[in-house]
Order: structure tokens, then sequence, then C-alpha cells
């Protein structure tokens, strides 16, 4: 999962970086509120953690800017603001949650988390792919009733390859979900992720379209 982080506060945007990393998602930061929605048309996010007190424009602005956009993106409002009309006005500008300054990093993960499941529909969160079960709430996978231990990067390859059946994900497509802006990445990660995968899933699972991309195969 690709989170945007929208903090102008050094400290706490470097805090709450290795906290998400650590809970195995991929964060990008900006700290100005001018810079969301250039940040969120290169698209690939699932979700933004934003303050409001920023410079460039406020993020109350920059989230109204992006409802009336119709990104139906959710919003995490991150803000030491905490009187009740602050809170009232964040929600009802289109934040799907608020989250008052300071928090605890677990809360925040948490809250996240419950934000996520949300999007996915009924009695989804765990895919069946054939002989797979994944839980990505659980961030486990089984074969044949069996697990399988899997990097962080590699659960994402698969998710995001379930999650796309039937379509062509480009090499670019899945990096997005991989790896920040400031991340360097070698040149074959991609290729190892998807070798490593098809090594502990099977052969079969993930299906090569030369000069496209990658699809899982018809018989997953």
């Amino acid at each position: 999962m690709r989170l945007l982080l929208v903090e102008d506060d050094k400290l706490l945007a470097d805090g709450l970086q290795r906290a998400l990393r650590a809970e195995g998602y991929t964060v990008d930061h900006i700290d100005r509120g001018d810079l969301v929605m250039p940040a969120l048309e290169t698209g690939g996010f699932e979700l933004v953690l934003l303050d409001l007190g920023l410079p460039g424009l406020d993020g109350m602005a920059a989230l109204r800017t992006l409802r009336q956009q119709d990104k139906q993106i959710p919003v995490i409002i991150i803000s030491a603001r905490d009187a009740l009309d602050d809170r009232i006005s964040g929600l009802d500008s289109g934040a799907d949650d608020y989250l008052v300054k300071p928090f605890s990093a677990i809360e925040l993960i948490a809250r996240i988390r419950a934000r996520l499941r949300r999007r996915e529909a009924p009695g989804s969160e765990v895919l069946n792919v054939g002989e797979l079960e994944i839980d990505p709430e659980r961030f486990t996978v089984t074969r044949s009733g069996e697990p399988v231990s899997l990097s962080r990067r590699e659960m994402s390859v698969l998710l995001q390859l379930v999650r796309h059946r039937g379509r062509v994900l480009t090499r670019d497509q899945l990096e997005q979900g991989l790896y920040g802006w400031n991340e360097d990445v070698e040149s074959n990660a991609l290729e190892v992720h998807i070798h490593h995968l098809r090594k502990k899933l099977g052969s079969h699972l993930i299906r090569t379209v030369r000069g496209v991309g990658y699809s899982l195969s018809g018989d997953a």
C-alpha cells in the first residue's frame, strides 16, 4: 500500500515515515499543500495523511480542491487543530477521519488499516486465488493450506496483481506501489520479486507479457 504523507514538521514526518514503513507501507512525503494535487496526479496512492497548517496552500483548501476534482482517495487529517468546529469542518470538507496531534503512531496505523478495509468489497478481506489464500490484513499467504513466507515487497506485487486480475500491469505501475520517490531502485529489482513469487507460489502463477508487463495467469 502506497501512502502520501503531507506534513511540514520534518521531525514528525520522519518519525511517521519510519513507523509506517516498518508496518509494510510505501510512503512518499511532501511538505506543502500546493503539492498535493500534482503528487496525486502521478497515481498509485491508496490514502492521504494530511496536515492542515501547511505552507503554499492550507490543508483544508487542498482537501476541498481534491474532492472538487472528484478524487475518491481516502484522506485522514492529522492536525493540532483540536476545536470541535475544526474537526467538523474537516469531515464536512471530505476527510474520512480526523486525528488530533499529538497522537500515537499505533493509533494512526490502526485507523489507516480500518479506512483501507472499508475500500474493499464486503467479504473480500481474504482473497482466494487458485490454491492460494491471501489475507492482506494479517499479511499472510497460504498455499494449499501451508503458510508461505513473503517479503513486504513480494506481498505488494502479489496484491497488485490479484486486485487487478484480468489486466496487464506495466513495470512502472508495479514499481509505483513498491518504492517511494526517493528510494534507489535497481534495474532488475521487480524481476527478482517476480522470480521469488514464482518460486514460492508456483511458476504458472504470473504471466509475462513481453514488452508490456505482468498479469496473473488465466489459470490462477
